[in-house]
């Protein structure tokens, strides 16, 4: 069971996270939206989109000070396909018109017919990809 507990207090903190940026500021935690606001002519909202990507780069940290260790990661793909799979990420999110943290946390959890599309289509991709890259290997 305690192997379960950082993911649990994870997604807890993601809910948290979008439902106090839905109340206190009136705007939709969709991680893509926010980084690519960040690249454009500060405005109103753009302290709080810097401050909420320093809250993401500053998880691991968290995770540190509370465990003792850094979160385990392991990634088995070279550098090519790790800059091709990010490339095909960003440009699906722009897309679909958001990512997964924007239709499916948030945008699920407002009934948006939208959303649930997106999150079918990410989830069919996905599945198609594992078997894909399962059956070649």
């Amino acid at each position: 069971m305690t192997a379960y507990l950082p993911s649990l207090a994870g997604g807890l903190l993601i809910g948290l996270s979008a439902t106090m940026l839905i109340l206190l500021n009136g705007r939709i935690a969709g991680v893509s939206g926010i980084v690519a606001g960040l690249g454009r002519v500060p405005r109103g909202c753009w302290f709080s989109d810097l401050a909420f990507v320093v809250g993401l780069l500053l998880g691991p940290v968290a995770f540190l000070g509370m465990t003792g260790a850094w979160p385990e990661m392991r990634i088995a793909a070279e550098l090519p396909v790790l800059a091709l799979a990010g490339f095909l990420v960003g440009f699906g999110t722009r897309l679909g018109s958001g990512c997964t943290s924007g239709h499916g946390v948030c945008g699920l959890a407002r009934f948006s017919p939208r959303s649930l599309v997106a999150v079918l289509t990410f989830l069919t991709s996905g599945i198609l990809t594992v078997a894909l890259t399962g059956a070649l290997s």
